[in-house]
């Protein structure tokens, strides 16, 4: 077992979890974290959540599930090697997309666009939401009683009006202080997964090519190593190939500048963490390259005539079923309903709750139930 370093997040300096529970036999405290994720509704419904593709179509495109278990990999892989707690890395970057709508990002602008005087829609808010309070799993509370350091990875970023309704969660945001180094490397090793993973999926998809990628030099120059070392390789080889060598860079690359940010800092406890600027970081180099690389992604793959399409239909279905449900309750699953005659306040969060807790299928599904000339039977 890696022994951790005085300034990572154990046991022993955590904030603990809102409600007190009797510590786990036979895991730590974040392995139970873990666990509780894994085993949430929420975390299923991953399955069906679109990354860049709709689910069905394809059964080899990344889903936020595949997502966030790669993620974990990643992020664990660096934890190790600075010796910081695996266990918590593993926590949120399996629990950071929960709150994420059907639909990826389209869904979410459009479900933001829907809440936009109801206060707005944050998919890491959202997510926080989850394992606070929209998981129905135990007796003694709503949620799943979180660890507040696995709950504070969770909640990458929010506005600072929401940050003052947060409490505890939010007081980071509001005095300036930096989460965890275990949260900010889940938030790289985001990073790192959905770039390099959108390169393999916008491939597959025929969307980009290997040539247009040429131009992006943290692509070119993999690809150059793998064609010198393999001038036979063909097809999909080449790019597991490349894309495995681009991961293993970024990886390593933040591994060191971090350890030497880290030094650097001087850093003897979890309270210099707080106070320190932001230490796992990219060299000033593969930044850049990370940067040219989200560039490309964003004008020749996310920006795709065909992905904009599917945008345009995810939007129009989530604006749909979001005005339906607000002009009539009555038309929400019985479950929702009690909350949302409340107010119009209330309505619209159980409204977007509902919302973003869809599959890409279900949210389908139900526009077409709800709007289609001819149902398929509820």
């Amino acid at each position: 077992m890696t022994e951790f370093a005085s300034y990572a997040v154990s046991a022993a300096n955590s904030r603990g979890r809102k409600f007190p529970e009797a510590a786990p036999e036979g895991r730590s405290e974040f392995q139970r974290d873990r666990d509780r994720i894994i085993h949430s509704g929420a975390f299923r419904r991953l399955e069906y959540k679109t990354q860049v593709f709709v689910n069905h179509e394809g059964d080899l495109f990344r889903t936020r599930l595949t997502h966030s278990i790669e993620v974990a990999q990643i992020a664990r892989s660096i934890a190790r090697h600075l010796h910081l707690n695996e266990d918590l890395v593993e926590a949120i970057s399996l629990a950071h997309d929960l709150g994420h709508t059907p639909f990826g990002h389209a869904g979410q602008d459009a479900l933001n666009e829907c809440m936009k005087t109801y206060g707005g829609f944050e998919h890491n808010l959202q997510s926080v939401r989850v394992v606070d309070v929209l998981e129905e799993r135990y007796a003694q509370f709503e949620g799943l009683n979180l660890c507040f350091e696995t709950r504070e990875g969770i909640l990458k970023h929010c506005r600072m009006e929401t940050a003052a309704q947060l409490g505890e969660l939010g007081e980071r945001f509001m005095n300036d202080r930096r989460p965890s180094l275990e949260a900010q490397i889940a938030n790289l090793a985001d990073e790192i997964a959905y770039n390099n993973h959108d390169v393999d999926d916008g491939l597959r998809s025929g969307l980009i090519t290997l040539e247009q990628l040429a131009s992006v030099p943290l692509v070119a120059r993999h690809l150059q190593d793998v064609r010198i070392a393999y001038p036979d390789l063909a097809g999909r080889r080449v790019v597991h190939e490349m894309v495995r060598r681009m991961i293993n860079t970024l990886v390593t690359d933040l591994i060191r500048q971090s350890a030497a940010n880290i030094e650097a800092q001087g850093l003897q406890t979890l309270d210099d963490v707080h106070l320190s600027p932001v230490l796992i970081a990219f060299s000033d180099e593969l930044n850049r390259q990370q940067r040219e690389l989200k560039k490309f992604l964003h004008v020749h793959l996310y920006r795709h005539y065909r992905v904009m399409r599917m945008s345009a239909k995810a939007h129009r279905i989530v604006r749909d079923l979001f005005d339906v449900f607000m002009g009539d309750a009555r038309l929400l699953p019985t479950q929702f309903q009690a909350s949302a005659i409340e107010s119009e306040m209330s309505r619209a969060r159980v409204v977007a709750d509902y919302i973003a807790g869809m599959t890409d299928r279900y949210a389908i599904r139900e526009h077409r139930r709800i709007f289609a000339v001819e149902e398929d039977p509820v």
